[in-house]
């Protein structure tokens, strides 16, 4: 049975450009009931990952509210530009995934989707957050050593399609006052 959230298809921060452009954008949470942005981020994760999460996934994420969370950035002409699944439990933000439109990438569209996010998590008393990265993935890791976060160890063989290795990443500090490049760091 699917839990009322207050926040739930709200925005999480004011609409701001998007990089060096004047694109504006917008990130909100969605809800258990936004088939469309659920249908475009079921989309989005098969074209930017070897083993998507199948909808059905998805779809139970989004009926645990109070631990499970769905953000979605838009821009005028996208609904879904990027997401970002987590969870938050107890003071801990656990970032499950995150993924930005093959064609909009390196445009700065992951940056301000998770400075959002940490930003929301932040306000709710979180305090630190986590997550996995394949070792690979040097476009991910550069991301999250601007945001702060540290390696803290690794798990193995972690990753199927292909196998590969996964660091664990932490960012011993939210805080949402630090900007990019000084985040997470005293």
């Amino acid at each position: 049975m699917s839990q009322s959230d207050p926040h739930a298809g709200q925005a999480t921060g004011p609409r701001k450009p998007c990089a060096d452009e004047e694109i504006p954008l917008l990130i909100t949470r969605m809800s258990a009931e936004d088939d469309a942005d659920l249908d475009a981020v079921v989309a989005l994760e098969a074209a930017s990952f070897t083993n998507p999460w199948p909808r059905e996934m998805l779809a139970r994420e989004l009926e645990q509210p109070t631990a499970a969370r769905v953000y979605v950035l838009r821009l005028p002409d996208v609904p879904v530009a990027a997401f970002c699944s987590c969870w938050v439990i107890g003071d801990e933000l656990h970032v499950n995934t995150i993924a930005v439109d093959p064609v909009r990438r390196r445009q700065g569209l992951g940056l301000a989707l998770m400075e959002a996010v940490l930003a929301q998590v932040a306000a709710e008393g979180v305090s630190r957050a986590t997550l996995e990265v394949r070792r690979s993935n040097r476009p991910a890791l550069r991301l999250y050593e601007r945001l702060g976060f540290e390696v803290a160890g690794q798990r193995k063989k972690y990753y199927s399609h292909p196998e590969e290795d996964a660091l664990i990443l932490w960012r011993r500090t939210v805080d949402p006052g630090l900007g990019e490049g000084s985040a997470g760091r005293p």
